[in-house]
């Protein structure tokens, strides 16, 4: 089961993205012509040297790359002048050199000294080809894979909340639910593909269910912990003040485990996007996991890695804005929990 720690993230990354120009100074700008040099160094090497087999879209691939290099070298040159993204991007320019290295040695194996056999394995110019020419297909399969996901993961996450907080305050509702999540939690969501097919009127709301599946099940588990896990002096001091138990439910418990809920949220993402891939290539009529199966079906294995770099993208996005969402959210325990 794929799961996502949001302890990765450590800290908040502004905080230490901010930290990086004043402690390392001019090793920064020295870094920063590094990174463009590696980028300018990849333009000439689609460019210098000819390919074994006609690439298009080769000169748009080194106009790329040197368009990298000159916004790495104005960042660099310009300090803080751009503020958080300038910072962000000196802070990661390390990522950049080793980009630009797996570019290059990426081209040379493939493009350049034919090394990998073709078609099984695409050269970059052979990728940027799929978003010049097919961008209206892939475009398309992205926003129907979003609408999909999106209803999935809010059916789940929703569901395993509201059992999760049940469970976890009732001692009756977890005696006759827990047996029950032990038993079907466990399982993969796609062991229930042929039942799901079969009680769903659509394939549209069969995978709408295998993604609501996948998604609940850590929801609810870590929602429970949650829940199981708040201090009882919490509840003792409301009581005394006269708090009833919906109060102690909406005002105490949940607030105090919403750590462990965004864990339940990060840990169902992962599940529900692996999920979402199988789904889509069962029945439905769009969306990446389709457009991956129809990739492979034409043997077009550029698209078929151009659709997995999306889906990274994709995936990598989601997790970002559910950070940003947790840190809000969670502001007022920074001094609670590990940021």
């Amino acid at each position: 089961m794929t799961s996502i720690d949001p302890s990765l993230s450590g800290r908040d990354e502004t905080s230490a993205v901010e930290e990086a120009p004043a402690q390392r100074g001019t090793g920064i700008w020295v870094l920063g012509l590094a990174a463009a040099a590696s980028w300018v160094g990849v333009a000439a090497l689609i460019e210098l040297w000819p390919e074994i087999i006609p690439q298009p879209y080769g000169r748009e691939l080194a106009i790329i790359s040197l368009v990298i290099a000159l916004g790495l070298v104005i960042v660099a040159a310009t300090g803080r002048l751009f503020g958080v993204a300038a910072i962000t991007t000196r802070y990661y320019g390390p990522w950049f050199v080793a980009a630009a290295i797996v570019v290059g040695g990426w081209e040379i194996v493939t493009a350049k000294a034919g090394l990998l056999p073709v078609p099984f394995f695409s050269s970059p110019q052979s990728i940027l080809e799929v978003f010049f020419d097919d961008w209206g297909r892939l475009g398309i399969s992205v926003w129907y894979s979003v609408l999909l996901l999106a209803k999935g993961y809010f059916f789940g996450a929703a569901a395993g909340f509201v059992t999760g907080v049940t469970i976890g305050w009732s001692r009756a509702a977890s005696y006759w639910v827990h047996p029950l999540l032990r038993l079907i939690g466990p399982l993969p969501a796609t062991a229930w593909l042929p039942l799901a097919f079969f009680i769903f009127p659509t394939s549209g709301s069969a995978s709408v269910f295998l993604i609501a599946l996948a998604t609940a099940f850590p929801m609810t588990i870590l929602t429970w912990s949650g829940i199981a896990s708040v201090n009882r002096d919490y509840y003792d001091i409301a009581r005394t003040l006269g708090a009833k138990p919906s109060f102690l439910i909406l005002k105490v418990a949940i607030p105090a485990a919403l750590p462990h809920v965004f864990v339940g949220l990060f840990m169902g993402l992962g599940t529900s996007f692996a999920v979402l891939v199988v789904a889509e290539m069962l029945g439905v009529k769009a969306g990446l996991g389709w457009y991956l199966q129809w990739a492979q079906g034409w043997a077009a294995y550029a698209n078929m890695y151009a659709a997995l770099l999306v889906m990274a993208l994709m995936c990598s996005s989601l997790i970002t804005i559910l950070f940003r969402v947790r840190d809000w959210t969670l502001s007022w325990q920074k001094g609670l929990v590990r940021w």
